[in-house]
């Protein structure tokens, strides 16, 4: 029985990087190149018209970065796989790209028939993950949950706003509550950070990348 042909698109800002996975991809039958990509930007808009079944995706790109496009992407087009492929295998940008959507994570070091498999091993809706990337999932989940975590998406934005330097009258402006409703959202945000003030919150937040000043 033939192999189903797969459809890749590649999406890096360095050329000579999409030359040399372009070449890898040449020397298997079942795998054809049907877009190349600088950006996540060009990304989107290339998308609809190549209809790629798999998407290579860089994560450090200008204008839009992989972890935004793999997230855009997988909105728009629920079943396309996207597999991020960078030079960086720390936990937080795995943890990153795979909460955007991604369906694997692989190093650029990787050979030519690793990075084959990985491709039909996403196709099927299998988890493409280096062993470094593996490791550090692994590691991540013997720590447990990071610093914020089981903040709200309400508590988030109110905490980005604390964030920002908005007062309580402020931030209720902004979001469109009662003074009483961003209280009780702050009095939860300080409990659950562990911290007694909102200096400290906005401390603890930002040395815990929970949200990040603009």
């Amino acid at each position: 029985m033939d192999k189903p042909i797969i459809r890749v698109m590649l999406v890096d800002d360095h050329q000579m990087v999409r030359n040399g996975l372009a070449t890898f991809l040449l020397v298997h039958d079942d795998l054809e190149l049907v877009a190349e990509a600088a950006d996540g930007q060009e990304a989107l808009l290339l998308f609809e018209q190549a209809q790629p079944d798999v998407v290579l995706m860089d994560l450090k790109m200008p204008r839009m970065d992989g972890v935004e496009a793999i997230r855009a992407l997988v909105k728009r087009a629920p079943h396309v796989r996207v597999i991020a492929l960078t030079s960086f295998g720390d936990e937080e940008m795995v943890q990153n790209a795979l909460e955007a959507g991604a369906g694997g994570y692989l190093l650029k070091d990787i050979g030519a028939d690793d990075l084959a498999n990985a491709i039909r091993k996403a196709y099927a809706g299998k988890p493409a993950l280096a062993d470094e990337v593996a490791e550090a999932l692994f590691r991540a989940a013997r720590q447990g949950p990071r610093p914020g975590d089981d903040l709200t998406e309400r508590e988030r934005e109110v905490l980005a706003l604390m964030v920002a330097g908005l007062t309580n009258p402020e931030i209720g402006e902004k979001l469109f509550v009662s003074l009483s409703t961003v209280k009780t959202h702050v009095s939860n945000i300080l409990s659950k950070l562990g911290v007694s003030t909102r200096t400290e919150a906005v401390s603890f937040a930002l040395q815990n990348k929970i949200v990040t000043r603009e």
